[in-house]
């Protein structure tokens, strides 16, 4: 072949490689952000949660479904209650800026005003816990929540997240069997309830749920409720306290709380914190799920195999706990006006969505009982 022959192809194929390179070397001046390898933006979130605890996989639910979704540019490090703070420190450590997330509840950082309950258990009027979470997504709820953060001088953007079914009355060494065997019981509650159950007369001590059972084992306390049958088992509690009472006015509505750094958060792109935020939407429903099936199993396994005995709370103490928050209620709305702006924003929303509710859902418990040849106590 001769060198006629060569050359142009030879050229040819030059021109082509360089007009290549040069195309590729626009398309990264154009388009710096493709095809470089980033490192991602990493969150670190502490729960407020010891190691055994199913509320730890409830926000492992949530750190999966944003880890995905956010295709390797952003992750949250998830760590568990006491790994950098105390689990009643998680807000404040968010708010300073030692942790960027926390996962906890309102109620572990009422302290600093009792408002915050409010977002996580309060005064019974009505609505249940998937219409209390309605009324922070779309009855103004959020915006009293930001309004309060605000308030309080702290520097972080929350959601909520899952609605809690209602929480037992308990664990007792006897059955309590009227709201005047409450009185001068040592028991151990958190946020609002704690003033619920002082006004009916028991020495309320409030701890993380971690320290429960050491401190019924010490005898620092008498009796406790903390959530539900699955954390409550895995605690241990059926090992040294046998009488189990479901139903109860103090916390009927509670919410996980899922905070991040303002500072932080303001750095990360639009799109990923669409991701943090709609991704605590999803983890609702999942933890959800995850609540009734593991709830309602374990429930099962205390009565079946560790032989507690497991009690619907007698109605008049639960008439008792309305009329004690009959008392609280306008206590506090007196003290603090913006504790009263929340509470009337929840009545007026339970007042409307409530009244719906119960007009038109169906007696599932007559259902139940039709169908199971059952009857369910209480």
């Amino acid at each position: 072949m001769s060198n006629e022959q060569v050359k142009p192809q030879a050229t040819r194929r030059k021109f082509l490689t360089g007009a290549a390179a040069a195309t590729a070397g626009a398309a990264t001046l154009g388009f710096p952000m493709i095809g470089r390898t980033q490192s991602p933006i990493v969150l670190k979130m502490q729960g407020a949660w010891g190691a055994k605890d199913i509320f730890n996989e409830m926000a492992e639910e949530y750190v999966k479904r944003v880890n995905e979704m956010a295709g390797g540019r952003l992750r949250i490090d998830y760590l568990v209650g006491g790994a950098v703070v105390k689990p009643f420190e998680v807000m404040d450590a968010t708010s300073k800026g030692v942790l960027d997330g926390c996962h906890s509840v309102p109620v572990y950082w009422y302290g600093k005003s009792k408002v915050a309950s409010l977002f996580g258990s309060g005064p019974i009027n009505g609505c249940d816990a998937p219409q209390t979470l309605a009324w922070i997504y779309r009855g103004g709820g959020q915006e009293l929540y930001d309004e309060l953060l605000t308030k309080l001088g702290l520097n972080v953007v929350g959601f909520f997240c899952m609605p809690m079914p209602t929480q037992p009355l308990g664990w007792f060494k006897q059955p309590i069997k009227s709201a005047g065997e409450l009185k001068g019981l040592k028991y151990r509650t958190v946020g609002l309830a704690a003033d619920l159950f002082q006004e009916m007369g028991a020495k309320v001590t409030q701890l993380p749920g971690g320290e429960i059972i050491p401190a019924l084992e010490r005898g620092v306390i008498d009796a406790f409720e903390f959530n539900n049958p699955t954390s409550d088992m895995r605690f241990g509690a059926q090992d040294v306290i046998k009488n189990y009472m479901m139903g109860s006015y103090h916390q009927a509505m509670e919410f996980f709380e899922i905070v991040f750094n303002k500072n932080k958060w303001n750095s990360i792109p639009k799109d990923l914190q669409a991701i943090l935020k709609y991704g605590v939407e999803a983890t609702s429903s999942s933890n959800w799920w995850t609540a009734m099936d593991n709830y309602s199993r374990d429930l099962q396994i205390l009565i079946s195999r560790h032989k507690v005995n497991v009690i619907r709370t007698p109605k008049s103490i639960m008439a008792a706990q309305l009329e004690a928050w009959d008392k609280i209620t306008p206590r506090l709305s007196k003290e603090d006006p913006f504790f009263a702006k929340v509470v009337e924003s929840q009545k007026a929303w339970a007042k409307r969505v409530a009244y719906y509710m119960f007009l038109n859902e169906a007696n599932y418990k007559l259902g139940y009982e039709h169908i199971f040849k059952t009857k369910i106590p209480g």
